[in-house]
């Protein structure tokens, strides 16, 4: 698995229709749990058993606080994610919505 800077299984801004639109709300999977660590974050979805990592601190406080917000824009915000980091975490957060991860609301 290659992994991307914030986030993993990361995919380019331009997905296919019905994929990742972050001026859609989000919300954490209801099948996935959290884990803090020390890097991050391990994230365990109980239905496909699948593993992964969130890379960043400030990645799990973007995930964490997507619920929040009317779209993905207000959860960078909260994080206090800049303009120059801003399409890295978008490319994250379409990488965990593909992965089921996070699920529009």
């Amino acid at each position: 698995m290659t992994a991307a800077p914030v986030g993993e299984d990361a995919q380019a801004a331009s997905s296919p229709a019905g994929a990742f639109d972050p001026a859609l709300p989000y919300r954490l999977s209801s099948s996935v749990s959290v884990r803090p660590e020390s890097f991050g974050a391990l994230v365990y979805d109980f239905h496909t058993r699948r593993l992964s990592f969130l890379k960043t601190k400030p990645l799990v406080h973007v995930v964490q606080a997507l619920e929040h917000h009317d779209d993905a824009h207000g959860a960078l915000a909260e994080a206090g994610v800049d303009g120059t980091e801003r399409d890295q975490y978008l490319r994250a957060l379409a990488g965990l919505a593909h992965a089921g991860t996070i699920t529009r609301r």
